[in-house]
């Protein structure tokens, strides 16, 4: 090798914009709400239609007090929204953003587990 065959090491990524601190930190807040099982199932759910709370349970096969804890937790996160419809509450997702979140885990959780 001579010196003109120089060998310059490629130059290090320029570091990418991030978003606020308060960003960042509502995106974790949104990510810790969707961890469980149930509430992923929950919202694979809702996907599909709006659903009142004993539509959830026989569809997920779990008690009406574990879906409501789930529930509330994705309502303080701001995943669902209810509305009252006489005697029950629908519940739905505030945006299908969160829909799209889940079923992209849930198909590469697939992938994983077929490779």
């Amino acid at each position: 090798m001579s010196i003109d065959d120089t060998v310059v090491p490629p130059a290090a990524p320029s570091p990418v914009p991030l978003p606020s601190k308060d960003v960042l930190g509502g995106a974790g807040d949104l990510l810790r709400a969707l961890a469980a099982p149930v509430r992923i199932a929950i919202v694979l759910q809702l996907r599909e239609s709006e659903r009142c709370v004993h539509e959830l349970v026989g569809a997920l096969g779990v008690t009406q007090p574990l879906i409501s804890q789930h529930l509330r937790v994705l309502k303080a996160a701001g995943v669902v929204r209810g509305e009252r419809a006489g005697r029950e509450v629908l519940y739905r997702l505030v945006d299908d953003h969160l829909a799209h979140i889940v079923v992209d885990a849930v198909a590469h959780a697939r992938e994983e587990n077929h490779s």
